[in-house]
C-alpha cells in the first residue's frame, strides 16, 4: 500500500527540451490512458441494473406519456353532507292548490295584518272564477248523494247536508261582491246573478216544506239583488246596460223557472224600463197619444180621429 513510484531518470540532453521531453515522457508513460477514458465514459453512460431498480418512475418517458384517471387527478372536497329542510321556493313547489290555500288561510288568521295584505295584493275575482267556484261546490253536492234511493227524501237530505250548507254559504258571500257600490259595472254584477241564479234552479226539491226553505231562501236573497242591480244600473247612462243584451227577456225566463219567486226583480225590471221608454205604457181605450209622429202617421193612413167619442145631437 506504501508503494513508492519510481520516477525515470533525466539526462543532461533531455534538459534543454523540457516541454517536449514532458509532453513525450506523458505520452510514453500511459500509453493506454485515452483509450481507458474512453471506455469509462461509455460505461459510465449507460445505467446500472441497480441505477435503472432505483430510477423514480416520474423520470421515465412511458410514465409521462401516460396521463393519470381524473378522479385521481382531482382531489375530493369535503361536502360535509347532512341533512337539511327544504328552502321555501322548493318547500312552495311541492305543495298542491288546497295545501297552499290552507297554510296562507292559516297564516293569514294567525296574523291579521298578513291578512289584510293578501286582501289589497290579491286580484279581483272575475264572474267566470267566482261562478268556478260555485260549479265546484254543486259538483261535490252531487257526488254527496247516496246511491239508490230517493234523492229527495230524509235520508238522501241528511247524507248532503253538509255539502248544500257549504254551497249555499259560498253563495251568500260571493253575490254581495257583486253588486253595488262595490262593483260598478252593471254588466258584471248581471252576469254574476244570471250564473247564481241557474244554480238556484238545479237545488234539489225535498219531500218536506222545512228541507226545502233553504231553496226558498236562496230565491228570496237572489230576488233582492237582482232588484238592487237594476235600480242601480237604471241611474247610469240612462239604463242602457239594461236596454240592451236581452236582461229583462233573461229575468223573465228566470222567474218562470223560479214559479214566481223572483217577481220582485222583474217588477223593478219591468218599472225602470218604462220609465226609459224601452216599454211602452199600456193605453186606455180612446186614448190618443200627444206624440207628433203618432199624429202624422195617422193622418197618412187615413184613421186620425177615429178613436175619438163621437158626439150626437145639437153642437
Amino acid at each position: 500500500m506504501n508503494s513508492i513510484i519510481a520516477t525515470p531518470p533525466v539526462f543532461p540532453h533531455e534538459l534543454h527540451n523540457t516541454h517536449l521531453s514532458a509532453t513525450r515522457s506523458s505520452t510514453m508513460s500511459f500509453p493506454n490512458s485515452s483509450t481507458t477514458n474512453r471506455k469509462r465514459k461509455a460505461e459510465d453512460d449507460e445505467p446500472s441494473p441497480d441505477d435503472r431498480m432505483s430510477a423514480s418512475p416520474s423520470n421515465s418517458p412511458g410514465v409521462a406519456s401516460r396521463s393519470l384517471p381524473i378522479h385521481r387527478q382531482m382531489k375530493r372536497a369535503k361536502s360535509g353532507l347532512s341533512g337539511r329542510p327544504l328552502a321555501l321556493p322548493r318547500l312552495l313547489e311541492t305543495l298542491d292548490v288546497d295545501s297552499l290555500r290552507g297554510v296562507l288561510r292559516s297564516i293569514c288568521e294567525r296574523h291579521p295584518d298578513i291578512g289584510s295584505e293578501v286582501v289589497n295584493t290579491a286580484p279581483r275575482p272575475s264572474v267566470s272564477s267566482a261562478l268556478s267556484v260555485l260549479n265546484n261546490y254543486e259538483s261535490a253536492l252531487q257526488a254527496s248523494f247516496p246511491f239508490g234511493g230517493s234523492p229527495t227524501s230524509e235520508y238522501a237530505y241528511n247524507r248532503v247536508r253538509q255539502a248544500l250548507l257549504a254551497l249555499l254559504d259560498a253563495l251568500n258571500d260571493f253575490t254581495p261582491h257583486f253588486l253595488p257600490p262595490n262593483e260598478s259595472q252593471a254588466s258584471q254584477s248581471l252576469s254574476f246573478l244570471d250564473g247564481a241564479t241557474d244554480i238556484i234552479h238545479r237545488l234539489p226539491n225535498w219531500d218536506t216544506f222545512q228541507n226545502n226553505l233553504h231553496k226558498q231562501n236562496a230565491y228570496d236573497e237572489i230576488s233582492k239583488a237582482w232588484a238592487l242591480v237594476i235600480r242601480e244600473a237604471a241611474k247610469r247612462a240612462g239604463g242602457i246596460q239594461l236596454q240592451y243584451g236581452g236582461w229583462d227577456q233573461k229575468l223573465t225566463k228566470h222567474n218562470q223557472l223560479a214559479l214566481g219567486k223572483l217577481q220582485e226583480a222583474v217588477d223593478e225590471m219591468r218599472t225602470n224600463l218604462v220609465w226609459m221608454g224601452g216599454q211602452p205604457q199600456p193605453q186606455q181605450f180612446g186614448s190618443r197619444g200627444d206624440d207628433v209622429s203618432s199624429v202624422r202617421q195617422e193622418l197618412l193612413s187615413g184613421t186620425y180621429g177615429a178613436n175619438l167619442p163621437v158626439r150626437v145631437g145639437p153642437w
